[in-house]
């Protein structure tokens, strides 16, 4: 089983940064892909970004390309989320998530059973 804890979040201006992390529980964290997704009021929830278990590979939803970098520490069982040139709409509660299983890989959400508590961002314009 894989426990998430994400950290980071805050109220920043627009064109600010923030750098979102994820706390991972377990000795397999290195196994994991892992995702960041997130809702806004009234909206459902979308994917971010995902990253394979050992970072060789990266996607990203095309709202947010270019502006922000998924990235892990297998050896701090750590994944993170940087964010650059912040927009009103990246206001969102963003999650992190793990696949239930190992070595997969996936960008759609349904496909992730392990989810953190959420850490609110919000970007005023």
């Amino acid at each position: 089983q894989v426990q998430l804890v994400e950290s980071g979040g805050g109220l920043v201006q627009a064109g600010g940064s923030l750098r979102l992390s994820c706390a991972a529980s377990g000795r397999t964290f290195s196994s994991y892909a892992m995702g960041w997704f997130r809702q806004a009021p009234g909206k459902e929830r979308e994917f971010v970004a995902a990253i394979v278990w050992s970072g060789y590979r990266t996607d990203y939803a095309d709202s947010v390309k270019g502006r922000i970098t998924i990235s892990r520490d297998n050896a701090k069982n750590t994944v993170f989320l940087q964010m650059n040139s912040l927009k009103p709409e990246d206001t969102a509660v963003y999650y992190c998530a793990a696949p239930l299983r190992t070595y997969y890989y996936s960008i759609e959400s349904g496909q992730y059973g392990y989810w953190g508590q959420g850490t609110q961002v919000t970007v005023s314009s």
